[in-house]
């Protein structure tokens, strides 16, 4: 560490890119919702599931959708840049994921989120661990 600067570990920096991805594509499905006979509605043959699921919500959809692009936004930024309540919000994201993979796989909702639960668990093992809470952990330069 050299005048209260630490470097940033490659996972935080790949997490924030992660992230950044995330606010984006929720950004756009948001967007896609808002304007639904624009050039944005491609992005639905990725998924057509989610669309019709999103339809079926309402406004509500967007409101979702623009609050998980917050949330990205805010973890990818707070992850960049070192500080704590990016690498909270981060944690918080990625178990919300983690619970809805594992209720969606016992409840057989969608079989396919089985495989969203060890990559979850992997993330969140990473946060987690000391290495990354410590480069969280401001010490003031003296």
């Amino acid at each position: 560490m050299t005048n209260g600067y630490k470097a940033r570990p490659f996972g935080v920096t790949a997490l924030s890119v992660f992230f950044l991805i995330g606010a984006v594509i929720s950004l756009t499905a948001s967007l896609s919702l808002i304007f639904p006979n624009s050039f944005l509605r491609t992005i639905w043959r990725v998924n057509p599931r989610a669309q019709v699921g999103f339809e079926s919500i309402g406004g509500w959809a967007i409101v979702l959708l623009f609050a998980v692009c917050v949330s990205c936004s805010v973890a990818a930024i707070g992850l960049w840049r070192g500080a704590r309540a990016g690498h909270s919000v981060a944690v918080a994201m990625i178990t919300i994921n983690l619970i809805g993979d594992v209720a969606n796989t016992i409840l057989g909702t969608d079989s396919r989120t089985i495989v969203g639960v060890p990559i979850a668990a992997a993330i969140l093992w990473y946060l987690l661990s000391e290495r990354v809470r410590n480069f969280f952990r401001y010490e003031s330069p003296s």
